[in-house]
């Protein structure tokens, strides 16, 4: 293991965090070295960002001693922490959409030629960083104009910019295709082999094993066990973060009727989109997969009106469709969950009932327009229950809401149009292993009762565990419809990455799914 030796370059004694009086991270000591990667595992709300936001400055521990190479670290200081070399890489974004690629990467570290910023120089050495990351992002181009996956490589190229001795990473993955990911873990690689000190959050627990040197799980707020990570088993990371056995991830696939309630014939976006086709059955999870950049949320943006279709038909149950916004894709029964959580979900500074109404507003309003919040709150409530929502109060704001909890309560706000055709993208970004399968069971339990979902999903064991067929995208083109023995990692890889016609037809298999 790499960083094994020699004096800590961070140790931990004993920090604890209480909000108003309630301890929210309890006793956690742990020291990390040069050139070492400590995986944090722990279930949404068991205090791993809490202990990120302390060590990077955000916020100020209640109790505990902080030590960087061997020196006390004052804490509560995030000029303080930037100074010893210590870089945060948040879950939600600290992007600025307003401004562009370049001039977010070098935010408050700005290269400047005599008194004047030097534009030209940071453009190119921000396109020198994504070049790095292997990604073809325009350093020029406005943040609001990327997709989720374009800024969190952003957010890569940023702490990259910085020169880190120590590198936090806040579920890093959750948005990137596997080859992005490989491309990331060979840069945490190479950074480990430069000396730099890496503390790797996520819930995904394949990757924790195969990066990590050591992990932590932290529950409840407080720690668990430490542990050297070829030692630990995935299965048993589990079940330390949830404190019992769990029963199985995924439940069982049931059948769809052959109705086929939502069909696209070549759908096409200007530079987007091109000939998109497909069909929707009454009951199915019909997957989308693809790369980043493949066109998988362009083309539910398109359904949802929220981009203009230059040419193609959609028909729902059977009657064509003209959708030109999202109001009129909630009539037709159709509801979307963003990839962007806390972009284009929820609002933070608002409340659980506020929240789920946002797009069912009209029918909590009497004649007047006045909202019967008495009756908004009573749904909120049943959605509470429902979906096992943990929160003080319906009017608590999200932002004090664990991944998870936040992701719950967008759902509540999707299903509350009462729609028949639930379009999902991303839905378990962020959220740990049991709030995943509260939802996997959720959507189950939907598509049962005869409601119909598009998934899509990054992750190749979400699609697989719960889709009936998949679409997979290639340069915003369709690739393929796989399903029955046909849907497996390895034909969904060569699809996407557009390697099906030569690869495929060398071995035998079919090239026309």
């Amino acid at each position: 293991m790499a960083g094994s030796g020699g004096a800590p370059l961070l140790k931990v004694v004993s920090a604890c965090k209480e909000f108003s009086g309630v301890r929210v991270l309890g006793n956690v000591s742990f020291e990390l070295s040069a050139g070492e990667i400590l995986g944090i595992i722990g279930e949404n709300g068991a205090g791993k960002s809490t202990l990120l936001k302390i060590i990077s400055g955000i916020y100020t521990p209640t109790s505990g001693e902080f030590f960087f190479d061997g020196e006390p670290m004052r804490t509560g200081s995030a000029a303080e922490a930037k100074r010893l070399g210590i870089t945060l890489i948040p879950q939600e974004f600290n992007l600025v959409k307003d401004l562009n690629v370049f001039e977010n990467i070098f935010l408050g570290t700005e290269l400047r030629s005599g008194p004047l910023l030097d534009k030209k120089a940071m453009a190119a050495e921000a396109k020198r960083l994504l070049d790095r990351l292997g990604v073809a992002i325009d350093p020029r181009e406005k943040m609001e104009n990327l997709s989720v996956a374009q800024k969190q490589m952003v957010e890569f190229a940023k702490a990259l910019s910085r020169k880190s001795r120590v590198l936090i990473m806040d579920e890093p993955t959750t948005v990137l295709t596997p080859p992005d990911v490989r491309m990331l873990f060979s840069i945490i690689g190479s950074l480990r082999d430069e000396g730099v000190a890496i503390i790797y959050i996520s819930h995904k627990l394949r990757e924790v094993k195969e990066i990590c040197d050591r992990v932590m799980v932290l529950r409840d707020g407080e720690f668990v066990s430490l542990d050297k990570t070829e030692d630990l088993g995935v299965h048993e990371m589990a079940t330390r973060m949830v404190g019992r056995e769990l029963s199985q991830l995924f439940p069982p696939k049931n059948q769809p009727s052959g109705e086929v309630v939502l069909s696209v014939e070549n759908l096409s976006v200007e530079g987007l989109l091109s000939s998109i086709s497909f069909s929707l059955r009454r009951g199915e999870i019909l997957g989308f997969s693809g790369l980043m950049g493949a066109g998988r949320t362009e083309v539910a943006e398109t359904l949802l009106g929220l981009r203009r279709k230059t040419s193609g038909r959609v028909r729902v149950k059977g009657k064509e469709a003209e959708i030109r916004t999202p109001s009129d894709a909630v009539k037709l029964g159709i509801s979307y969950l963003s990839e962007d959580r806390q972009g284009k979900g929820i609002l933070v500074k608002f409340g659980i009932s506020s929240n789920i109404s946002l797009v069912s507003l009209a029918r909590y309003c009497g004649v007047a327009g006045v909202i019967n919040k008495k009756m908004e709150r009573e749904q909120a409530s049943e959605y509470v229950r429902e979906f096992s929502i943990k929160a003080a109060s319906l009017s608590t704001n999200l932002e004090f809401f664990s991944g998870g909890n936040q992701q719950k309560v967008s759902l509540a706000k999707c299903m509350d149009t009462g729609p028949e055709i639930l379009i999902i993208d991303e839905p378990t970004r962020g959220i740990d292993v049991n709030a995943k399968r509260e939802i996997y069971l959720f959507i189950h339990t939907l598509v049962e009762k005869g409601l119909s979902c598009i998934l899509i999903s990054s992750e190749l064991e979400e699609i697989l565990g719960l889709c009936h067929r998949t679409v997979v995208m290639h340069e915003g083109r369709v690739s393929g419809i796989l399903e029955g023995e046909h849907l497996n990692e390895e034909e969904i890889m060569f699809h996407a990455t557009g390697l099906k016609e030569s690869v495929l037809r060398s071995v035998g298999q079919r090239t026309d799914i």
